[in-house]
């Protein structure tokens, strides 16, 4: 039985670990060679590249702050150069600076909006004529539930995921004729380092928000991506799938 994403080639940003690192290892199982990027080559991203390794895929780290135009393009042509084409983009990189608005600082603001929503406009902008020029492609963004109803303390990263959104309809529309599809993933409560760092008080009271009584693991999310990255979802695109326990 061939697998889902037999010689294709992936790229995803900010993969050195949580729901990006659990999209590469999937769609490395799945047969896809795997190009991935974070801000440096950590101990995390080391394991993440050895892990996709024995997976007997090829894979490849790139070093780039994804916030930066120039060198998202950088790596989108340095993959293409490596791989020989570029089949699946996931736009994952992504940070939080939670404050009340009235707190919030301008660094605040524009650093979540440019490593959430710029970056993701950079990689789409630098992957699009390639996917054009293949006459197939699949991108797909990251954004949050909290992108659909807004949070208190989190303007900033609710915009910028609100933003992906947008971002991802209207990419979808522009691209379809050309074979490209575009869609997001909007998670909701996800376990993962950053969630585990909250004390067990908030994590109780996230919780009693979701009729499922649990938080999503990023394994989850990342089966959603492998669905929207295959011929799988061949006539879906301009969609948000929320992954979130019915918490939206």
């Amino acid at each position: 039985m061939s697998k889902l994403l037999e010689n294709k080639v992936a790229l995803i940003t900010g993969a050195a670990r949580g729901i990006g690192k659990q999209i590469a290892l999937l769609f490395a199982r799945e047969g896809a060679n795997i190009a991935f990027t974070d801000l440096e080559l950590n101990e995390a991203a080391q394991a993440t590249r050895d892990e996709i390794a024995e997976l007997g895929v090829q894979v490849a780290f790139y070093a780039s702050n994804a916030a930066d135009f120039e060198a998202a393009h950088q790596v989108v042509e340095q993959v293409v150069k490596d791989f020989g084409q570029l089949d699946i983009l996931v736009n994952n990189a992504g940070i939080t600076r939670d404050t009340l608005l009235m707190r919030m600082t301008e660094a605040q603001w524009d650093s979540v909006i440019n490593v959430n929503l710029k970056s993701a406009f950079n990689f789409t902008h630098a992957a699009t004529p390639i996917m054009m020029r293949q006459r197939s492609g699949s991108i797909i963004s990251l954004s949050s539930v909290v992108g659909i109803n807004g949070n208190a303390g989190q303007a900033n990263y609710a915009a910028s995921k609100a933003g992906i959104i947008a971002l991802t309809k209207s990419v979808a529309k522009e691209l379809g004729a050309r074979g490209v599809r575009a869609n997001a993933i909007a998670p909701g409560f996800i376990i993962t380092d950053m969630t585990k760092a909250l004390s067990e008080e908030t994590l109780k009271q996230f919780v009693t928000m979701i009729p499922m009584r649990r938080g999503g693991e990023p394994q989850e999310v990342a089966k959603v991506a492998l669905f929207l990255a295959s011929d799988l979802s061949s006539y879906v695109s301009g969609q948000v799938i929320q992954v979130n326990g019915a918490m939206a």
